[in-house]
């Protein structure tokens, strides 16, 4: 199977999720936090560190849950830059008054 590149808005998210863990994991180790997650350290490091943008969801889940984070509020931290931008391209377009005709 052939993966196509990812996108810029993907690599962000992707960075995003990486801050988030690795602020959430505090003080704990990250050999800690991977096996009470059941995946290698390794995985782990590659997610925090944006190496791995597009993490399975099973994974991320497992993360999650041993860190005590909800996914809602996973989903509401990396996606929020997006939705900004989108937000406001959804905006209606207003001209200068002075421009109408």
């Amino acid at each position: 199977m052939v993966r196509l590149p990812l996108t810029p808005a993907e690599v962000e998210r992707g960075q995003r999720l990486g801050a988030l863990l690795r602020r959430a994991r505090g003080g704990r180790s990250m050999l800690d936090v991977a096996l009470a997650s059941h995946i290698s350290p390794e995985t782990l490091r590659k997610i925090e560190s944006g190496r791995v943008a597009t993490p399975a969801f099973p994974t991320i889940a497992a993360i999650a849950d041993t860190l005590g984070l909800s996914l809602d509020a996973v989903w509401a931290e990396i996606s929020r830059v997006e939705r900004t931008a989108e937000d406001r391209s959804a905006l209606p377009v207003t001209r200068h008054p002075s421009l109408a005709s």
